[in-house]
């Protein structure tokens, strides 16, 4: 039996939740409009209503889970009035490690290391995305701390403590891996408070 009648607006988070289901099962490769039409009991012009190109499928997609990551990542940061920082990152790195356990097909597209062609702009767009806002929510942090000459260490900083974040996913995503989260967040999240500390 076919699926109802959904306009395009209604049908297109449906297409990404698919096309992230046959990215877990698949990979990023079999992500086609036509394999996305028969798990969805769709006709191949619905998913074409949808996005008018494989490559924009690819960029909807990379951009959703993209905002997803931000809230993440930037989530391990702590406010400004807390107790324990150090203990805060643990906290943080918990929660965003929590997540790649439950959603691992969402970061591999993220973090992927063979980005399909047709994703690398919208890749290298998603990552300047992710550097620019995590810079934004970790200046108020770094000017409580009063690291010396601010606007010339903060991109560095920003890239060590985004480096430190896509080790750690990967070290989940890895096919050996038997990390738990809370082990290696424990581990991870007091090494990104030392390493930024350091300037301190």
């Amino acid at each position: 039996m076919r699926a109802e009648h959904l306009g395009p607006q209604r049908r297109r988070p449906q297409v990404l939740d698919t096309a992230l289901d046959i990215a877990a099962d698949e990979g990023l490769a079999q992500i086609t409009f036509a394999n996305i039409a028969a798990r969805m009991g769709v006709s191949r012009p619905v998913v074409y209503d949808c996005y008018r190109t494989r490559g924009d499928l690819l960029a909807a997609l990379l951009e959703r889970e993209t905002e997803v990551a931000l809230s993440r990542l930037t989530a391990i940061l702590p406010p400004l009035k807390t107790g324990s920082v150090e203990d805060m990152f643990v906290e943080g790195f918990r929660s965003l490690l929590g997540d790649v356990r439950e959603r691992p097909a969402s970061w591999r597209i993220i973090f992927t290391e063979d980005p399909d062609p047709t994703l690398a702009e919208a890749i290298s767009g998603g990552r300047r995305q992710l550097t620019e806002h995590t810079a934004a929510v970790m200046r108020p942090l770094f000017e409580r701390w009063q690291i010396a000459d601010l606007e010339r260490v903060l991109p560095v900083l920003t890239e060590v403590f985004l480096g430190i974040c896509e080790t750690s996913v990967r070290t989940m995503l890895a096919p050996e891996s038997t990390w738990a989260p809370d082990e290696l967040a424990d581990i991870v999240g007091r090494a990104a408070y030392r390493a930024l500390r350091a300037r301190t």
